[in-house]
């Protein structure tokens, strides 16, 4: 029974791993501009609070280079799909 359940699953935990390996592959690429854009986003924020003296507006810039830094948005994929391959190693235990 447990190896047809393994025959069953293969095809699955294959596809997954695949998938897996083009969304690492994509995080990691996007994790890499991102950080570049964050870098300038948030020499833009400084220049607008200390130039201009629009604190407010530079702060939001500060908030959304925040979000796109390795901190941020790419942080919560990078949890998920550490996730996902705990789930196609738990298929592959089986």
């Amino acid at each position: 029974m447990r190896i047809l359940l393994k025959i069953f699953l293969f095809p699955i935990t294959l596809i997954l791993t695949v998938i897996l390996l083009i969304c690492e592959f994509i995080c990691l690429f996007g994790t890499m501009l991102f950080s570049i854009l964050a870098l300038l986003l948030f020499t833009l924020a400084l220049g607008i609070m200390i130039f201009l003296g629009e604190t407010q507006e530079g702060l939001k810039a500060m908030l959304l280079a925040y979000l796109i830094s390795p901190y941020g948005i790419p942080l919560l994929a990078g949890e998920l799909i550490g996730k996902l391959q705990a789930v196609n190693e738990r298929l592959k235990s089986i």
